[in-house]
């Protein structure tokens, strides 16, 4: 390890906690250079959930790559990219009544967060934006300016000007009514906050511990936004492309955004892409007004085109609802039922473990070391790092599954008994 921790910069984090040379990766499992397997349950923070290397996609890839086809091409014109259009239209767009314009962004999500909110202040022609306590966005300036946690934000100053940060229901937040909240906000001429010109929200706060938004919150925040003419974006960058069960989360709540964000997942199999979905009617760009070299990665229009294919010949919608249904029922019957300190949330293939109450921020740290050490890759997150964050492929196969959820529960066992 002796080169990267001599050359490689001290801002390495995920390499702290799994602490060895990997290899190679098939499916849910991830190989070291010694050849030692270990269960992905963080799914590259989201960016594989169709598995490692999956074969469909790979093949798609694959051959392009043979017929010397293009792999960069700015805004152009290209076969790839008409593909992936028509594809995204015919099988997602267009059966859900959702009438969007693509706008192709720089090769990650943040550059889709920073895009959202300028979009939104040209078109309203105001400067602020309302996000919510324990978001998370991005970590260019713009999306920093609507991410909750400060220990990120803490070398970047003056981030948060023209930003109002709402309470989410959750924790203390979940005793009021937190539209009520902002509507009062808005009403009110001498709050000392003004009108944004956008709302954005997760519906999981995913970073900010797995908090999953209820349907009528997320419904009521629609309406809030018609009512005073701002812009509603959807960030679905972690908890999108099938991640909650249906494709997009917002579908459970029966809304449709103003604008959507998409990243990690959306390119099948890993590659830099992200995307901003706005209505017709937000499509007030000049030609060139926001652009980016790499807005074009046709290998990441290939692989998203497969992995729309590859969603309809397996069906993985209905894995995903029986997969939850295990998950759900593992994390209640054996890891909530250790101690009434343990809170267990979630939804679809993304649950979190919430440990706050034992008081010890360092012991979700512990547990997933010794999750390691028993062949486990999952991570923490939230207030404090204080919730342990499931995110498995939705591909992962049943078995691998519940070996690794029995890992978690022997790392608990062992942790709390020490």
């Amino acid at each position: 390890m002796n080169i990267f921790e001599q050359r490689e910069s001290n801002v390495r984090s995920y390499c702290r906690n799994f602490p060895v040379l990997f290899h190679r990766a098939k499916g849910s499992l991830i190989y070291s250079e010694s050849g030692e397997a270990y269960i992905d349950f963080l799914a590259g923070a989201g960016a594989l959930n169709y598995g490692h290397n999956n074969d469909y996609i790979k093949q798609k890839v694959i051959s392009y790559l043979e017929a010397d086809a293009i792999t960069h091409g700015l805004d152009f014109y290209t076969s790839a990219k008409e593909k992936f259009l028509s594809k995204f239209f015919e099988t997602l767009l267009y059966p859900r009544g959702l009438d969007y314009r693509v706008q192709f962004c720089g090769p990650t999500g943040t550059n889709a967060v920073e895009a959202a909110l300028k979009l939104a202040r040209k078109i309203k022609k105001r400067p602020g934006i309302f996000s919510f306590m324990g978001g998370y966005h991005g970590m260019t300036l713009g999306s920093l300016s609507v991410s909750g946690n400060l220990e990120i934000k803490a070398g970047a100053f003056g981030t948060s000007n023209h930003v109002s940060f709402m309470p989410y229901p959750h924790g203390f937040m979940e005793k009021i009514d937190t539209i009520e909240f902002i509507e009062a906000v808005l009403n009110d001429v001498n709050s000392g906050i003004e009108k944004p010109a956008a709302i954005i929200f997760e519906t999981v706060q995913a970073e900010g511990g797995v908090i999953v938004a209820p349907i009528e919150w997320m419904q009521k925040l629609r309406q809030l936004c018609d009512r005073h003419d701002i812009l509603l974006i959807c960030d679905d960058i972690q908890v999108g492309c099938g991640r909650t069960g249906s494709f997009f989360s917002f579908e459970r709540a029966n809304i449709i955004p103003d604008m959507v964000v998409l990243s990690k997942s959306i390119s099948g199999y890993g590659f830099p892409m992200s995307l901003l979905l706005f209505k017709p009617e937000l499509d007030v760009w000049e030609p060139g007004e926001h652009n980016g070299t790499f807005r074009g990665n046709q290998l990441a229009f290939i692989g998203a085109a497969a992995a729309l294919e590859y969603r309809e010949i397996t069906n993985i919608e209905q894995e995903v609802k029986a997969k939850e249904s295990f998950l759900r029922n593992f994390l209640i019957d054996k890891i909530a039922s250790i101690s009434d300190k343990v809170k267990i949330r979630g939804i679809g293939l993304i649950w979190g473990i919430d440990i706050t109450d034992f008081g010890d921020n360092s012991l979700t740290k512990k547990i997933i070391s010794r999750c390691f050490e028993l062949g486990l890759i999952v991570e923490r997150t939230g207030r404090n790092n204080t919730v342990i964050k499931i995110l498995p492929p939705l591909t992962i196969e049943m078995s691998i599954l519940e070996k690794g959820c029995f890992i978690i529960k022997q790392a608990f066992d062992e942790c709390l008994t020490k």
